[in-house]
């Protein structure tokens, strides 16, 4: 199964967990990840284009459950404004064995980070900045394209 959400409200992320193990997999891979700190961060800011971030999602998790074989893919992402150490993303892949669970989740993550429409904004006490794709982020989704 797949389960895309772009929502405003926290992610829990025990709850997400429970659906994701529901699926009667032998492996369940998870990625959480957290609004940082960096540089005096005070507040993130996430806007996105309703429809077609959750197509894009959705397009993502289908891609990963054929490549790997999945029994489900679950993406829940925030949008609105967000405080150092709250959840962005759940990630979540479920598959018979560890090895494609990890492989999945990973590829969801790194896939996600520059294919998915969202516009980033850091606040910084009195200023803001929009957020442009880290080269990291671009050489990591790369190396599965070039696969």
């Amino acid at each position: 199964m797949i389960r895309v959400v772009v929502q405003q409200e926290r992610i829990d992320a025990a709850a997400e967990l429970v659906r994701a193990e529901a699926e009667g997999a032998g492996a369940v891979a998870t990625f959480t990840g957290l609004v940082r700190a960096d540089d005096g961060v005070t507040a993130l800011e996430l806007e996105h284009y309703p429809g077609m971030t959750e197509a894009a999602l959705r397009h993502l998790a289908n891609e990963a459950t054929a490549r790997w074989a999945l029994l489900g893919a679950t993406i829940v992402h925030r949008v609105g404004a967000m405080a150092p150490g709250e959840r962005v993303v759940f990630v979540a892949a479920t598959a018979s064995h560890r090895t494609a669970a990890l492989e999945a989740c990973t590829y969801l993550i790194d896939r996600l980070k520059t294919d998915a429409p969202f516009w980033k904004r850091e606040l910084r006490g009195d200023a803001a900045r929009w957020v442009e794709t880290r080269e990291g982020d671009i050489a990591a989704s790369a190396r599965w394209l070039a696969e």
